[in-house]
């Protein structure tokens, strides 16, 4: 298309009347309102202690049993590794909830590493692979993870929805994923079964689950739930009366 075709498309466009534009002017400047710039490391440091506070709570519950057996190399493999992955999550929710925020990890991949990692920590530390009452005792410390991701998923999105966020599925997958290592935090601290494939299996399976219920909320309901909502009335058009 040549510059002249394009001045003569705009020239035939049809023109909005300057009536109609000055209304909806007078209907939507009194209600603006300059809003304060949402500090990424600070709403990340925010996530990070829900994280932690949650799964401590959690423990504090049911007994911090783990912490108390596992060795002084264990102790250090497990928890400085969790709390990278928190500190991953809580980068990747806060940047989908942040319209322009550069997201270094998005939320499948970082489930992915997150489960990745915790796979291979398992492997290297625990050396009992027996699978006696796998499935029984499994299950029962699966629900018990994604009980404590629960709330830890719904204090972040409390702490969240300040944000807007512009994909609103990857902003739940990626708030879902943080609460699944709060899950999974717990769990460390409290879960007394040292077996490889218990840990391996079940501890890790609350990420992706919880990822996955974060989804599907975020799919379903923008985690930013306006406040107000305003209508603005525009005056039927003569042709279509």
């Amino acid at each position: 298309m040549t510059d002249r075709e394009i001045d003569v498309a705009l020239a035939d466009s049809p023109t909005v009347d300057k009536a109609l534009l000055e209304r909806i002017s007078r209907r939507i400047v009194p209600n603006l309102r300059a809003v304060r710039p949402l500090a990424a490391r600070l709403l990340a440091v925010q996530l990070i202690a829900i994280a932690a506070a949650v799964a401590f709570a959690g423990a504090s519950q049911i007994g911090f049993y783990a912490i108390h057996r596992l060795t002084d190399g264990q102790t250090a493999m497990i928890f400085p590794g969790l709390a990278i992955l928190i500190w991953l999550a809580a980068a990747a929710a806060t940047a989908a909830m942040i319209p322009g925020a550069r997201q270094r990890l998005r939320p499948l991949p970082l489930m992915a590493l997150a489960c990745a990692a915790l796979l291979a920590i398992f492997a290297l530390i625990f050396r009992d692979y027996s699978t006696a009452r796998f499935l029984h005792q499994g299950i029962a410390y699966l629900k018990a993870g994604l009980m404590d991701a629960l709330p830890a998923g719904l204090v972040a999105w409390l702490v969240l929805r300040r944000g807007f966020a512009v994909d609103s599925a990857a902003a739940g997958a990626a708030t879902g994923a943080l609460a699944g290592l709060a899950g999974v935090l717990m769990l460390e601290l409290h879960c007394p079964i040292f077996k490889a494939p218990h840990v391996m299996v079940w501890h890790t399976a609350v990420i992706p689950v919880s990822g996955a219920v974060g989804w599907v909320m975020g799919k379903s309901r923008n985690l930013k739930t306006p406040r107000t909502s305003r209508s603005l009335a525009l005056p039927k058009s003569r042709a279509g009366g």
